[in-house]
């Protein structure tokens, strides 16, 4: 059983430190595409959910709050490779807690102020990010918890 348990344990810091990566790679492209043609219609759609006269005329703020995320992403993928690493390095369950809890603090409330705009795609993405890692770092725990490393 210590086998099954350490092979799953490699599989699963490796897609963690996947999703870290691949948050990292989507805040990059935040920062520095926003404005490129494939992310328009997300910009449009974002503005139109304000219902205002004249959204066109606010395309060039929602570039910049995106690129402005898209930085915050950035760093929020770097602490999330540090505690990945860090609970790989050290095999301690509160590390893996931290990670799940951090995921659970933040995506309710990214829901519910999306969902106020009408802005379902966050959902989906939130939903994403939950499913992507809290149980892979609960996993993680309990792995961690039983073999006391």
């Amino acid at each position: 059983m210590k086998f099954v348990n350490a092979d799953k344990r490699v599989w699963l810091v490796r897609w963690l430190y996947g999703v870290a990566l691949g948050h990292l790679a989507a805040g990059i492209v935040m920062t520095w595409w926003a404005e490129s043609p494939w992310l328009a219609y997300y910009h449009q759609q974002a503005v139109a959910s304000f219902k205002l006269a004249e959204p066109s005329q606010l395309i060039g703020l929602q570039h910049w709050w995106f690129q402005l995320f898209g930085a915050t992403l950035q760093a929020f993928s770097l602490f999330m490779l540090l505690l990945v690493y860090l609970g790989n390095r050290y095999a301690d369950s509160l590390i893996w807690l931290v990670l799940g809890f951090a995921i659970l603090w933040w995506a309710p409330q990214d829901i519910v102020i999306s969902l106020r705009q009408s802005m379902w795609s966050h959902l989906w993405v939130d939903l994403g990010a939950i499913v992507a890692i809290v149980p892979a770092a609960i996993c993680l725990a309990l792995i961690d918890r039983r073999v006391g490393r």
